[in-house]
Formats: C-alpha cells, sequence, structure tokens
C-alpha cells in the first residue's frame, strides 16, 4: 500500500514544489516507487520533470471530474521509478465547478487515487499556495503532512493556519492523518535569521522537524529550469546531498511506523 504525502503549505515560494520533485527523485534512488500528483495549477512539478503542460489534454483535473481514469493520466519521466499526474490551467476551475454540486466535495482525490492500478511506494502531493478545496482534498486522501518551513522573514506567521487546517482534517475527514515532518528549507548557514527561524521551528516542534535542513543552492535553481531533478543534474551539490538526507529520513520514519505496528499487532 503507498504511504500518501501532502507537500503542503499556504504561502507560495516557500520549496513545496522544489521539495516535490526532488524527493521524489530521492526516493527512487533507494527502489521505491514514486507517484507525484501534481496538484496546482500552475504545473511546476510536471515542468519539473521536463513535461510540457501546454499540450495535455489529460491531466489531473480531468481525472477529478470523471473525464478519464487517474490511470490514463499519468506520464512516465526521465527518472526510474518516478511518475507524473500532470496539472496545468484547468485545475483552477476545479473549486468553482464542484462546490455545490458534488456531495462530497473532500473526498475526491482520496477516491480518485484508491483507482491506481500500478503499486507505489510513495504518493507525493504536490498542493497549491493555498488552503482552499484543493488542499483539503490532498490532507484528505493523505498518510503524512510535510510542511516546507522559508527560513526567511514571516516563515512562523502561516503555520498556525496550516495547522489549523490539518487539525480540521484530522477531526473531520481524515483522523488518521500524521505530519510527517517540518522541513526547514532555503536555508543559509551565514544568515542570523536562518539560524533564529530554525532555532524557532526546533524549538516549537522538536519531535516533529526533519534533522536536515535545506540549503538555499544555485543548482537546485538550475535543475528545476533544466527539467530534471538536481540528484541527477549535480550529484554532488548541496541541494543534491541534501534532498537524499531527506529521503533517508522519510525512510527512517517508514521503518519506525512499520516496527510500531508490528509491535502492536
Amino acid at each position: 500500500m503507498s504511504w500518501i504525502i501532502s507537500i503542503v503549505n499556504q504561502k507560495g515560494g516557500v520549496g513545496k514544489t522544489t521539495t516535490a520533485i526532488n524527493l521524489a527523485s530521492s526516493l527512487s534512488t533507494f527502489g521505491k516507487k514514486v507517484l507525484i500528483v501534481d496538484f496546482d495549477a500552475q504545473g511546476n512539478s510536471s515542468r519539473g520533470y521536463g513535461i510540457d503542460i501546454s499540450l495535455l489534454n489529460k491531466t489531473i483535473y480531468e481525472a477529478l471530474i470523471g473525464k478519464y481514469d487517474i490511470n490514463a493520466i499519468i506520464k512516465k519521466t526521465l527518472v526510474k521509478n518516478v511518475d507524473v499526474a500532470p496539472a496545468n490551467l484547468r485545475l483552477s476551475n476545479f473549486e468553482s465547478e464542484t462546490v455545490g454540486t458534488v456531495q462530497d466535495p473532500f473526498k475526491i482525490l482520496k477516491n480518485v487515487l484508491s483507482k491506481l492500478t500500478k503499486n507505489y511506494d510513495f504518493i507525493l502531493i504536490d498542493c497549491p499556495p493555498s488552503l482552499g478545496l484543493l488542499s483539503i482534498n490532498a490532507l484528505s486522501a493523505s498518510n503524512s503532512a510535510l510542511i516546507p518551513v522559508q527560513c526567511e522573514y514571516f516563515a512562523m506567521e502561516g503555520l498556525a493556519q496550516v495547522l489549523s487546517i490539518i487539525k480540521r482534517v484530522q477531526s473531520s475527514y481524515n483522523r488518521d492523518l500524521e505530519i510527517e515532518g517540518f522541513l526547514l528549507t532555503m536555508y543559509e548557514t551565514r544568515s542570523t535569521l536562518g539560524k533564529e527561524i530554525v532555532s524557532q521551528v526546533r524549538g516549537l516542534f522538536r519531535e516533529n522537524t526533519f534533522n536536515v535542513e535545506i540549503p538555499r543552492n544555485i543548482s537546485i535553481s538550475e535543475s528545476s529550469g533544466k527539467g530534471i531533478p538536481v540528484n541527477l543534474y549535480k550529484p554532488t551539490s548541496a541541494g543534491a546531498r541534501a534532498y537524499m538526507q531527506l529521503a533517508k529520513e522519510i525512510l527512517e520514519n517508514e521503518s519506525r511506523r512499520k516496527e510500531e505496528w508490528n509491535c502492536s499487532k
């Protein structure tokens, strides 16, 4: 059974898409099969794997509205074991077309993903920069939430809202939803502010903060522009090493959960 992770934060530019692209590729190096669900109408997770979204007529939007089966819209990528359910601007129509017309609008993605025929170890959902219907659908369908936190001004400002939405989803739609972890992104070791943000997040969420910090690294930006993950573009760069470490921590979480499950039997 797939472990489904929503990468979520209502703030834009905090590293959600970058994390989806590079975490997927890093997990694949450990032999894991990964599906990225691009759940942002900008389609940047799709672009990050070299997919021309302007030419697509089969996207996650068509799967959500029932026009196409989820299996028909999935694209293979240049990375072995990484597939993408792509998105483009049509996804921006989803909320306006769904609210008031569907009986249970918050479980649509969960129902769509239940029809997958290919077995994936991980499904990563790249959420939009909002906490509306799409993000609630993602969280309702997920086992856990990964929350990127940018190491800059106002980073802490939106965390209360993210945690509030997670609690709402836990109480109303998905009681088993966990926090996979808070991920510190765009960290500059020489920045006093960056160090302060790291200290604040680790102080407040010690148990749930990943050990690795994702640095502000030019190789990450360059790889995104070229449509390939950073571990293929410059595998020895600081950015590639950081995402490999994140993948290891995700896999450690997986092992811990399996141990806890076995102990509870």
